[in-house]
């Protein structure tokens, strides 16, 4: 008797995915997208979960990018070979004239494009970390930290340490005394720190003289000082560019040699979506390994890589010129949201906008015990709505529980604290404060 493959495939063992894959949800940053695209009613989202920014990329960019068939253009014969692995040279020069353009000297900086600056992040962590599935040189984070790199850590199997800083009631982040890093320094023995000083996603800036504070407690345990640079020039107090370019064996002995800088095309440039990126390092050994890493993925995009590489003949006074824009553009924004919030929920506290392009909102002194912000998040995105000037909206933001890592028995902070990021237009930026304080009111009437 035939038994038909219907019934032989419905009694087959179906294959196992890896713990990993098993135990894998979506990032706090994309979440809310993927839980509001379910949704089947006509209500408009104003989506501020994710930096996407949604601004006109920079003009030599956008030019490129128009004129990919032109007889300039090394695409015009239709042929679309691979480059090589560290990038075209253009691109890699376009990276440098960015940096140089802040004032930081690149004689001697080595840069390999990468795809976007998530791929930095991952190369980056396999070669400062120790070895996968151990505790060995852990990669050291200041919470609330991008998402990114805990996940990529998970991914690649690497360990890594946090240490809190604290959101006060006056809407600043304060970092933990130098003290408590180096205390947790000598503790956990990492192999690299991460900085991001205009940061995501706090919006809290590291200025010149914490860059060079904890510069001196990378030299002095031999890390690695690794800078996410995504939002460099992004920063609205009166000061200087912040980077770590900005710390030499000048003002930190011993420094140089373990600089790394991630960087992107995604914020400053407005090209989210052209996912390139690089690493940039003063050590030329780092760098020759790094580029050998990445072998395994060939090359980042060609065609991105040209239209990135449009910004190696910008001269310094154009992208200075672009910088002030941008900033002037996201300053008031952030002053407008903050202002308007305060108005809306006058008790909640709402982060100052000093750098990047994000502020935490948090909901402790006004919430009822128990509230979660992932909870909060589901309610806007499955049912909250709003009906302002005849349209019915809802907003999606991220909720912060995974920006933070917490031992196991302590309180979360993120629990009570969502980022939102500035990159709707103003006029949408606006109806943020009364969108979330309408939905807000309207979780917690229904949560017991």
């Amino acid at each position: 008797m035939l038994i038909s493959q219907k019934v032989i495939c419905d009694s087959m063992t179906k294959p196992i995915m890896s713990d990993h894959f098993i135990d894998r949800k979506p990032s706090d940053i994309r979440a809310a997208q993927i839980e509001f695209a379910k949704r089947t009613d006509n209500v408009k989202a104003i989506n501020v979960a994710i930096g996407n920014v949604s601004l006109p990329m920079h003009p030599a960019l956008f030019k490129r990018m128009s004129n990919l068939a032109d007889d300039s253009s090394p695409f015009n014969k239709g042929v679309l070979k691979y480059t090589a692995t560290v990038g075209m040279k253009e691109t890699n020069q376009a990276i440098l004239n960015i940096i140089a353009a802040s004032n930081f000297k690149v004689d001697n900086l080595y840069s390999q494009i990468t795809d976007g600056g998530s791929h930095a992040m991952e190369l980056v962590i396999i070669g400062t970390c120790g070895a996968a599935g151990t505790s060995e040189k852990p990669l050291m984070l200041i919470d609330a930290a991008y998402t990114n790199y805990l996940s990529m850590a998970k991914r690649t199997g690497r360990a890594t340490v946090s240490i809190s800083r604290k959101l006060q009631e006056n809407g600043k982040f304060a970092l933990p005394d130098i003290s408590e890093i180096e205390k947790m320094i000598e503790t956990e023995k990492p192999g690299a720190l991460v900085v991001i000083p205009y940061d995501n996603p706090t919006g809290h800036f590291y200025d010149h003289q914490t860059m060079i504070e904890l510069g001196k407690l990378c030299v002095k345990y031999n890390l690695w000082m690794i800078s996410d640079e995504a939002y460099r020039e992004l920063y609205y107090v009166d000061t200087q560019t912040s980077s770590i370019w900005g710390l030499t064996n000048d003002n930190v002995p011993g420094i140089e040699g373990r600089r790394i800088s991630i960087e992107t095309a995604s914020k400053v440039w407005n090209a989210c979506g052209l996912r390139i990126g690089a690493l940039v390092t003063d050590n030329y050994e780092f760098h020759e390994k790094c580029v050998f890493e990445q072998t395994a993925n060939l090359c980042a995009p060609a065609i991105a890589q040209y239209i990135m590489g449009g910004l190696a003949h910008e001269t310094k006074e154009d992208l200075q010129a672009w910088f002030l824009k941008q900033r002037t553009y996201y300053k008031e924004i952030g002053q407008a949201l903050i202002e308007e919030f305060h108005e809306w929920v006058p008790s909640g506290i709402i982060s100052s906008p000093d750098a990047s392009l994000y502020s935490v909102i948090d909901v402790r002194n006004i919430a009822k015990p128990g509230f979660d912000s992932s909870d909060f998040v589901k309610y806007c995105t499955k049912t909250g709505k709003v009906e302002i000037d005849g349209t019915e909206y809802t907003l999606l933001v991220a909720p912060m529980s995974g920006f933070y890592k917490v031992k196991e028995g302590q309180p979360n902070p993120g629990k009570t604290q969502m980022r939102v990021a500035y990159v709707e237009t103003l006029e949408k930026m606006r109806l943020i404060p009364e969108l979330f304080a309408n939905l807000f009111n309207q979780f917690e009437s229904q949560r017991t």
